[in-house]
This record gives structure tokens, sequence and C-alpha cells, in this order.
């Protein structure tokens, strides 16, 4: 097809954008041409008033404004349109989104997404400067420094919330249940994100927390199932994904496979049925099949939605929280000219029983309300523990009780995942056996 350049600012804004056939028809004002073009699915007329428009702007807007800056809006408008996900990767954003992934980065720990023209906080990374004040995840920033978020792009305020190390930001930020918003000052700090922790609950019984899922997520993981058994052989775990916010596909397939003799984990499906791409587990489960409950609530996205879906199906887990964020869309990252990138969204992940995770979120098992201190406490009854002077127990059980009762007051979820679990071994072990630590 012939292509004919005309002299104007239009053909010129055109022929980086659409040097390729057929597009190179909308290059000449030809009826016939146009016609092709048109019958190709080329739409003409669109792409002929985005070029105008650019030269209106140059034209007449009150300043000069550089055509690259012009075209990068149009390409990050573009891409906003389609999905929350879709991003245009500045050379910046795109090493940032690489540095990431390896668990280091500088900001304030916060993974954000936009809802009715505010950010809002989808998890704060555990001991980041956001976790820290206090930041919980359902928050709405409604303002940066003196910059007010409404009608900001999503990427426009993350840009305005980076900055260098050890520099101040201030947020306005509104809580779920809050009537008037209120000021948080932080300071931007280099987010070292160990994705991973473990500890012993109580004899027997493990916790091993995920706060992402990185690149060496599933070896971590391993390595602290192995500091677990090590101690005290393991008769149960709770997995705890709250407020894990996802990330690196493999990590999640890893931690899932940890936990799995065989089965499907989770497969994506793209626009083409042949697009499809599952993900299996390996032989060899490091609990041997002991009881495992995974926790999870409104922050657990993405990777750590593929877990919990997967152990869900598999019937491996208890599913113990609340319905979790929803977010089940696949983003590949196709790299450009000058060290840019496109995050595009090209599939849906799916659990093994076929649901699609998007918009829907993994409903638990066991749903746990999130409760107060307070609310804990008034709901606890008077109990011989309780009264001045009290005899203590010879066995020490007072003393544990009072653990109980702490971790109830600290992490009301967790304890009744704790709970869950015990009941669970008990069904499992012998009639003659007993579990430590029982009252």
């Amino acid at each position: 097809m012939p292509t004919t350049i005309l002299p104007t600012l239009r053909s010129v804004a055109l022929t980086g954008l659409l040097a390729l056939s057929p597009f190179s028809a909308l290059h000449a004002q030809d009826p016939a041409l146009d016609d092709q073009a048109r019958q190709q699915g080329v739409p003409v007329d669109e792409l002929r008033a985005f070029a105008e428009v650019m030269e209106r702007i140059r034209a007449a807007y009150i300043e000069d404004v550089d055509d690259r800056e012009l075209l990068e809006a149009a390409i990050r408008g573009m891409l906003h349109d389609l999905d929350p996900h879709s991003n245009y990767l500045t050379p910046d954003q795109f090493d940032d989104l690489q540095v990431t992934t390896t668990g280091e980065f500088g900001g304030l720990g916060i993974e954000v997404t936009m809802e009715d023209g505010f950010v809002k906080v989808v998890t704060p990374v555990d001991d980041s400067p956001a976790s820290n004040a206090g930041i919980l995840a359902g928050d709405l920033i409604l303002k940066i420094d003196d910059t007010f978020v409404k009608g900001l792009t999503l990427g426009e305020a993350v840009e305005l919330m980076r900055g260098e190390i050890g520099t101040k930001i201030d947020l306005m930020v509104l809580s779920e249940g809050d009537e008037k918003p209120r000021q948080v000052s932080l300071e931007r700090d280099r987010i070292q994100t160990h994705s991973v922790k473990s500890k012993m609950l109580e004899p027997g019984l493990g916790y091993l927390r995920i706060s992402q899922f990185q690149n060496n997520t599933g070896d971590d993981a391993r390595k602290a199932l192995g500091k677990l058994n090590k101690d005290t052989p393991l008769n149960g775990l709770i997995l705890d994904l709250r407020n894990n916010p996802g990330g690196v596909l493999n990590g999640a397939v890893e931690v899932t496979d940890l936990f799995l003799d065989a089965g499907l984990v989770v497969y994506t499906q793209g626009r083409e049925k042949a697009s499809r791409n599952d993900f299996d587990a390996s032989a060899g489960d490091a609990l041997n099949g002991k009881p495992l409950v995974v926790l999870v609530n409104g922050g657990s996205a993405s990777a750590s939605e593929i877990v919990a879906g997967a152990l869900q199906d598999q019937e491996r887990a208890i599913v113990v929280g609340n319905r979790t964020f929803g977010k089940g869309s696949v983003q590949t990252v196709l790299p450009l000219s000058k060290d840019r990138a496109l995050k595009l969204t090209t599939a849906r992940y799916y659990t093994p029983k076929g649901r699609s995770i998007q918009a829907e979120g993994i409903e638990p098992d066991i749903a746990v309300d999130v409760v107060t201190k307070i609310e804990v406490r008034e709901d606890m009854h008077l109990r011989e523990a309780d009264l001045p002077r009290h005899l203590d127990n010879e066995n020490g059980d007072s003393e544990k009780e009072k653990k109980r009762s702490s971790l109830a007051e600290d992490d009301y979820p967790l304890a009744q995942a704790l709970s869950i679990l015990k009941g669970v071994v008990l069904t499992q072990r012998p009639a003659h056996a007993s579990l430590p630590d029982q009252p």
C-alpha cells in the first residue's frame, strides 16, 4: 500500500504512531485509501481526530507543550481506560518494578489502587513507614502534602509519594468508619521486605507469615518450615496471607507446591483458547498431610489469592478470615525501546476448579470478624484467674490462659485460626492421644 506523507503536523504525528500497514493509509487524504483502511478495521476518523487534537493543543494551549510529553500522556491515557493494572512504565518506573521483585525498593511501603478518584491502600508492607504509622488496608489517601488526590492518575499520585530516602511527607488519610480524615506524617525509607517470617505459636503448632511473593519466597518458605520442624515436629500450621498484595506468580506456585503432592495449582487464560497455561504441583508435601489453616483478609490479593484458592479447591487447607481483594488478572511486562515498558493485562487467573478470582476474591471457609481489643475484652467472661489474689495452678495453666487472652486481644483472627487448627489436629489424632497444651 503506497504511503503519501502530507506536509502537516497531523501527518508528522501519525507517522511515528501509524507507520505499519494498514495504518499507513491514514497519511493520505484519499477516499479510496480511507475506504480500504476502514475495511481492515482501522478507525480512520478517530485517528485523524487524535492528530488534530494534538495540533490544536500545540497551536492554542496557554503554554508550550513538548510533543514527547503529549504523546506519552496519550499513551498513559490509552492504558488508563483499559483497567487499573495496565500501565505505561517510564525508565524509572520500569526499574522500580524490577527492583520490587527482588525485595528492596524505596518509598512508603504501601500497595495502592484507585477507587472513586482517590488512592486506596490495598495493603501496607510489614515494618514499613506506612505500617508503622498505622495506615491500614482499605484506607483512602485524600491528599499528598499540599496536593489533593482527586483528579490525579494513580501513576501521578504514586510519583508524589516517591522521593529520596529520609525526606518527609504528609498524607491526609480517611479510614473506614471514621467521620473525619487524619493527618499522617511519614519519612520515606528504603523498604527491605523480608517476605517470610515464622514462629511456633504453641508446641507443634507453627505459624508462617508471607507478606508478599518475591523471586525467592518459595525457597525462604521451605527453609522456614525446615527450621520449625527441627525444633518440634509440626502437628499443624497457620499460613498467614493477610494484607499480602501478591507479587511474582512463580513464588505463589512454589509456596502452594510445598503443601501439595500433586494436582493443579492455578491456570491462566488469555483472550485466545490456546493461551491457557497450567501450573502443576510436584510430589512432596512439606507438612506430610498435617492440618493447614490459611488466614486471609480483604488485603490479600493476586498471588496470595492463588495460594488460598488452590489449597481450598484441592481440599488441602481450611481458609479462614474475610473475603479476599479479588485481583485475578495477569499482567505481562513488555519491554519497549529506551528502557521503557508496557505493563499490560493479558490473562485471568483461575483456581483448580475453574473459579475466576477477578472481582470476586476467595470466600473463606470460616469467616472471622475483625474486632478491637475493647470488643475482645467485653466478650470475655470473668474467670477465676481474673480474681485478685487467686491461687495459681501448680501446672502453670494460669500463665497459659494469659497467653491465649493476650493473643486474642492482639490478633483476634489469628487466635481464632489457632483454635480452628487445634480442633482439626484433635480430630486427626488417635483417641488415646492428647494435644499438648490443652486446658
